[in-house]
């Protein structure tokens, strides 16, 4: 298999277009038309894990964390990134990551934590906004049908947990062909007119080329007419953070020591305990502090996370709970997630979890 089969359907899952401005996803180092046999799944790309990809003789490396965030100017071995991109390569080693895009989809970072922690019913804490699009199109009425099915498939249509959305209104246009032109209706010189259907669809920035290219290989006009209107409207399934409710309240006690045991740490800084049951509950893996005002707006009992500081821990005034559970263990089951997802659309292909720990906080 070839990486950019990978990394093309990995890139499906989590759109590139939904990382966040300072993110590096993608592939990082290799040719996207090399072939591999065998891909090592890790959380942080560590010079220890890397050698683990060399001594099995493991061609792609899938990351959560990009190895590389910035510019790099040299290769000369200053520091451990260099250290590692020059033995990838040396070593013919691929270098995907998939972070931050990973975190704000639907089925991401934090669904597979609130599934873990046994939080249902969950939406998107913060959807993103200023994505979406709506495309308007016009075509015989014979031929709406196929359209619509052409646009769905292109991934537009999408409204909450609903699919195939889309508006339609009969009525007509005219044109007249033109010299040079093949119409498929009407002759050239000659005013037409054909009774035809409005379509609507709402779709995301990232698929508006392949929504278009589908469009125009559906459509039966030579030349088919289309509008793209922005929206300001929020993109429910996309975004930071996640909510939702336990299935079985708990106690904030008894919900702290819920986090230590399913997440396998010793400790959980927590802000003080307000002294009501635990029922809703926010969620953001790795660094989620921009997310506690969201949090408390949506009504959340608590709000686990990763890196809060010192200050933050006062912000809910004991309206709300505040669990840091670390960075690592609140991301820790996106190996997890990763290995399930290629695992399902490539079911004979050899995937491997990176047996490194490579969390770099310790307790003493």
């Amino acid at each position: 298999m070839k990486i950019k089969d990978i990394s093309s359907f990995l890139e499906e899952l989590a759109p590139p277009a939904l990382q966040e401005s300072y993110d590096n996803s993608g592939l990082l180092i290799g040719n996207p038309d090399a072939g591999i046999d065998h891909v090592l799944i890790c959380l942080d790309l560590t010079m220890e894990v890397l050698d683990e990809a060399i001594r099995d003789g493991i061609g792609l490396i899938i990351s959560h964390h990009p190895l590389i965030f910035s510019g790099m100017k040299r290769l000369t071995g200053a520091n451990a990134t260099e250290r590692i991109v020059m033995k990838a390569i040396k070593n013919d080693v691929a270098v995907y990551a998939i972070h931050t895009n990973l975190d704000n989809v639907r089925e991401g970072v934090n669904a597979i934590l609130c599934e873990k922690l046994g939080i249902e019913k969950t939406s998107i804490l913060r959807p993103v906004s200023g994505v979406l699009n709506k495309l308007v199109t016009f075509c015989p009425e014979d031929h709406a049908q196929k359209v619509r099915k052409a646009l769905f498939k292109a991934g537009a249509g999408q409204i909450g947990n609903y699919d195939n959305c889309s508006y339609n209104l009969e009525g007509y246009g005219t044109f007249r062909a033109g010299e040079g032109s093949k119409p498929f209706v009407g002759e050239q010189g000659k005013v037409h007119r054909e009774d035809e259907t409005r379509i609507e669809v709402i779709f995301p920035d990232h698929v508006m080329d392949r929504l278009i290219r589908a469009l125009q290989a559906a459509h039966p006009y030579e030349a088919a007419a289309y509008d793209i209107y922005p929206l300001k409207n929020d993109f429910p399934t996309a975004g930071a953070g996640m909510i939702g409710t336990l299935a079985t309240p708990l106690d904030d006690d008894a919900f702290l020591k819920m986090l230590k045991s399913t997440l396998g740490t010793g400790v959980v800084r927590h802000s003080p305990l307000p002294g009501k049951k635990i029922h809703k509950v926010a969620v953001c893996g790795g660094s989620g502090s921009f997310l506690i005002r969201d949090a408390m707006a949506a009504g959340a009992d608590a709000f686990v996370t990763g890196d809060m500081k010192y200050h933050q821990f006062f912000e809910t005034e004991g309206r709300m709970l505040i669990a840091d559970a670390g960075h690592f263990e609140t991301e820790q089951f996106t190996k997890e997630l990763i290995y399930s997802m290629l695992n399902e659309k490539f079911p004979n292909f050899a995937l491997r979890i990176s047996q490194i720990n490579t969390n770099a906080v310790h307790y003493f």
